[in-house]
């Protein structure tokens, strides 16, 4: 650790003591101290006690703008009116916050989704985007009678058993560049899935295409982030091939746009790059900062999970022809929580009128750090598209996949990101920007500031 990192640390520490005290109770209760393992940093995470607007404040009373915004969920920020506005509404009108049965909210939700997202036929609602991934891979292995799935190497949909693999691998044990292995990433998994779940190379049709025509007859799906990590892009050629790839193949493709969805444009990727994938999987911001995932697609696939098609796992009266095994299986008590759909509906009606300021604010602020760097000489790439970027210091011209962002300069990153914490800029060391309506001229101008003072301590 060099001597300006020590600094920009025990700046760190001294400003965030409570978040220090809080943590070390913390781990008396839970398991690392979090709930979930991405909220974890060393030496310890900062522990927020309120948010508003832009910005977030600790238990110190410390002040930052935020552009974590939950790893991009809260695309209005924190609190926004509209948003408290429609759960009230909805809390007064219709009596509950929770019915256990049908509800108008449901419908307009999804005739909203259907209009911005057409590849989307007959929808499904989910209570998170891992849910709503893991519901797309069931689909797929019910619709086509086959038992593989293949994602891409870095990629990450969801913490379960199928797709756990590959997310951030050593390159030692990666494999070829051109024929990625299977690699577990966590604890407690069946290696039975380092066979079941083919990785591939993203953004290189060539050899993604001799793999899945390998093994076209096991392959039920291929289903990828159009977008690596909500911020490298597929190419365009990449994602034409692919699609008309998987097409002759008959494999399906499945679009996982929990980071991307209304992130990129109200129509996601898919809208960003005029393709229909048979499945799509949407989140984040279309809970308003509650918990929600879509699941959609083409009505043939789709339609394989409706009760009315035969029985159910909790129909006590099956008929002789037809038992729960005929039917896909999919329910949950929250599925279509109303107080979320109106959530996500205000949500999505002030994107409709703001959604351009967010991405000219995203430009600004994108232009006014590479200026930044540039002037003291040193090479990075604010890569992303829409509302979504990351910081990537790199010598490499174009980062394309998982391997080129390998060669990026993390320590110098790492120590960037501390700096800028001691100074009100908030994501969490090593993570993306996710910008919102609430990030103004004001906000971005005092992260410029902060850029420049952090970036002229370092050099």
């Amino acid at each position: 650790m060099t001597l300006m990192k020590k600094h920009f640390l025990t700046e760190f520490e001294n400003q965030t003591s409570k978040s220090r005290t809080f943590f070390s109770k913390a781990k008396e209760i839970m398991p690392g101290g979090v709930t979930a393992n991405i909220k974890s940093f060393d030496p310890y995470p900062i522990i927020m006690k309120k948010g508003k607007g832009a910005y977030l404040y600790d238990l110190d009373g410390n002040e930052y703008v935020d552009y974590l915004l939950s790893y991009g969920a809260l695309m209005l920020g924190h609190g926004h009116p509209k948003i408290i506005q429609a759960i009230q509404e909805q809390l007064e009108e219709d009596g509950t916050m929770l019915f256990g049965t049908p509800h108008q909210l449901e419908l307009a939700m999804g005739e909203k989704i259907k209009e911005l997202y057409p590849s989307m036929e007959r929808i499904r609602y989910t209570n998170s985007g891992t849910e709503a991934t893991l519901l797309t891979v069931r689909l797929a292995y019910a619709y086509t009678g086959k038992t593989k799935i293949a994602k891409f190497e870095g990629h990450y949909h969801g913490g379960y058993d199928q797709v756990l693999l590959s997310l951030n691998p050593s390159l030692e044990e990666a494999g070829q560049a051109h024929a990625p292995k299977s690699v577990i990433e966590s604890k407690g998994i069946d290696p039975y899935h380092e066979k079941q779940t083919i990785v591939l190379p993203f953004n290189d049709l060539e050899h993604t295409s001799d793999i899945l025509t390998k093994n076209k007859d096991e392959i039920a799906a291929v289903i990828l982030e159009p977008i690596q990590g909500g911020f490298i892009p597929a190419e365009p050629s990449f994602m034409k091939g692919l699609r008309k790839l998987t097409e002759e193949l008959g494999i399906l493709l499945i679009f996982d746009e929990v980071k991307t969805g209304f992130r990129v444009g109200l129509r996601g990727a898919q809208g960003h790059y005029n393709i229909k994938p048979d499945l799509t999987a949407l989140g984040k911001v279309i809970g308003g900062g509650f918990p929600v995932g879509i699941v959609g697609g083409k009505e043939e696939i789709m339609m394989t999970s409706a009760p009315s098609v035969s029985s159910d796992v909790f129909d006590n009266s099956q008929s002789k022809k037809s038992s729960a095994k005929d039917v896909l299986f999919h329910s949950g008590t929250y599925n279509g929580h109303p107080t979320i759909l109106a959530a996500g509906l205000a949500t999505i009606k002030v994107l409709e009128q703001e959604i351009e300021h967010v991405f000219k604010m995203t430009a600004r602020l994108k232009k006014g750090i590479e200026s930044l760097f540039e002037h003291r000489g040193i090479t990075m790439q604010t890569i992303g598209l829409g509302s979504i970027f990351n910081v990537v210091i790199t010598e490499k011209e174009k980062v394309r996949n998982y391997r080129d962002l390998q060669q990026a300069n993390f320590s110098m990153r790492k120590e960037l990101d501390f700096g800028l914490l001691s100074k009100g800029i908030y994501t969490k060391p090593l993570n993306r920007y996710s910008m919102a309506t609430v990030h103004g001229e004001k906000e971005v101008d005092c992260t410029l500031e902060a850029y420049d003072t952090v970036l002229s301590k370092m050099i």
